[in-house]
């Protein structure tokens, strides 16, 4: 498929009247279904299971969602690179001079799965329904307004908001009729593949869309199973059961590499390992407690002995893939320092701090951590959730640190910064007006280098306050068996499998 490549710095692109045109009908123009279908099938699994298939509700960005999404749903247009983009359902769009207005064109005879035209007015009700979900993802539309036509769609902002196209690589297309119903059994879609069977919290089981705008994916059949023990994903993989695995450990990296009919295959996306502090806590209200906690751990030691191939040292909140990227100078451990300062700033040593997560491939890691910290007499319990209940403690601020990998959807630090730490936005505890003004002014302005400058600014302030200890960018991991063939991770480094196909 010929493609002419959507390459707008976000704000660069709004210096004048922008439009960008892709995927005319040439040689291999995919109109109406493109080429083969057929492969064989292959089965797949991370470290995420597979809850819900449906792209604009409550669990939208969920790991094992939005995998699933990429695969079942076509967004407008999809990340390449920081302020890249390619066009996917979406052939051209326009954005005014100011911001506040962006069109896109739909290509043309583009249908979902049943056959049935997309049309604007689908893209509308995908909008509205992602914003009226009021999940993590929605809170990147406040006060966005949406027009559409049967070719078109118009979003209009309140304010300049040069990142809405990053943002909206997150939005899946599905149709207007569809409700959180639709996605309980074979739901209508328009990505590469369409639904055969799906068990929440199972196996979801797809097949190609033979309605797809695009290339028809090779394979006859593609099944996401939900294995959460990376153990058990590996001896999958290995005995052939499985052919695709992400979510491994890096111990398992060195196994895998003795077996000649596996390949490992390292992806740079944009995650960064998290571990925020809430300073809604007393204990924690405090920079000066914060940065020394912070300094307490010898994170480079655990990044070698556990992270060794998936991990490297951070020095800013965001991943360098990321526009807004602005380096720092790293915390260094020095634990008898940081016990001196917590004494000094009065920290109480009887507190016992919270400390969640919901992965067991953060176990060791939080071990280890809650060790140092009680190297210097500093208290703290680690408490292991549910996925679910994880999520839900973690909106309800019911822990004092936490520990995530955060990614930035469309590689623009809106999505990350400006939607996280926000007094509004009350996700890590810390509220500083100083900060909300900050990115307000790197998320309106269409100045490209005012945007990173003012994105320089929040994440120095984000740093130096220790709103959270930001100890190593993270790779993923994917292993592959040697039969498979085409698979490679997108510009955000999630797995897609339109391209894959297997040598049975």
């Amino acid at each position: 498929m010929r493609s002419l490549r959507h390459s707008a710095m976000m704000a660069t692109a709004l210096l004048g009247l922008l439009a960008a045109a892709a995927c005319g009908g040439d040689d291999d123009s995919t109109e109406g279904g493109g080429g083969e279908a057929g492969g064989g099938e292959i089965a797949v699994a991370g470290q995420f299971p597979t809850e819900s298939i449906d792209p604009n509700g409550p669990l939208a960005i969920d790991g094992g969602t939005r995998v699933a999404s990429i695969q079942l749903y076509s967004p407008l247009l999809q990340t390449i690179g920081p302020g890249e983009f390619d066009p996917a359902a979406a052939e051209s769009w326009e954005i005014n001079d100011t911001a506040t207005e962006f069109t896109f064109t739909l290509r043309e005879g583009i249908t979902f799965s049943d056959g049935s035209p997309i049309t604007g007015q689908d893209v509308a009700a995908s909008f509205e329904r992602t914003v009226a979900s009021d999940s993590p993802f929605s809170a990147n539309f406040v006060n966005v307004s949406v027009a559409a036509t049967d070719t078109t769609v118009t979003f209009t902002t309140a304010e300049p908001d040069p990142a809405l196209p990053a943002k909206l690589t997150g939005l899946m297309i599905t149709p207007a009729s569809a409700t959180e119903d639709s996605y309980l059994g074979t739901p209508v879609t328009s990505g590469p593949f369409k639904v055969e069977s799906f068990t929440p919290g199972g196996d979801l089981v797809m097949v190609p869309n033979e309605n797809y705008w695009g290339e028809q994916p090779s394979v006859d059949q593609l099944t996401i199973r939900s294995i959460p023990e990376v153990a058990a994903r590996v001896t999958a993989l290995e005995t052939g059961e499985l052919d695709v695995i992400w979510g491994i450990s890096d111990d398992q990296v060195a196994q895998l590499g003795g077996n000649t009919e596996v390949e490992v295959v390292s992806a740079v996306g944009s995650g960064v390992l998290t571990m925020w502090m809430n300073a809604s806590t007393p204990a924690l209200e405090k920079a000066e407690v914060r940065r020394a906690l912070w300094q307490a751990v010898d994170f480079d030691k655990k990044i070698d002995a556990l992270y060794p191939e998936s991990g490297e040292p951070a020095d800013s909140v965001i991943a360098p893939t990321v526009f807004g990227y602005a380096p720092q100078e790293p915390v260094v451990y020095d634990p008898e320092a940081a016990r001196q300062a917590l004494i000094d700033a009065g920290f109480d040593f009887d507190t016992t701090l919270r400390f969640h997560f919901s992965q067991t491939q953060f176990r060791q890691w939080v071990d280890s951590v809650v060790s140092d910290l009680a190297a210097i007499g500093v208290k703290v319990e680690a408490l292991e959730k549910e996925q679910a209940v994880y999520t839900e403690d973690l909106l309800a601020l019911n822990w004092d640190i936490n520990i995530q990998q955060v990614g930035t959807l469309g590689l623009d630090a809106s999505y990350n910064l400006g939607r996280l730490y926000t007094c509004a936005a009350e996700r890590t505890g810390y509220c500083n007006p100083e900060l909300d003004e900050m990115l307000r002014r790197a998320g309106t302005s269409v100045d490209p280098a005012e945007r990173e400058a003012a994105y320089a600014e929040a994440t120095e302030l984000i740093w130096t306050e220790a709103v959270g200890m930001y100890p190593m960018f993270v790779k993923n991991l994917f292993a592959t068996r040697t039969s498979v063939s085409g698979f490679e991770p997108d510009g955000e480094g999630l797995p897609r499998f339109d391209t894959v196909s297997v040598d049975e």
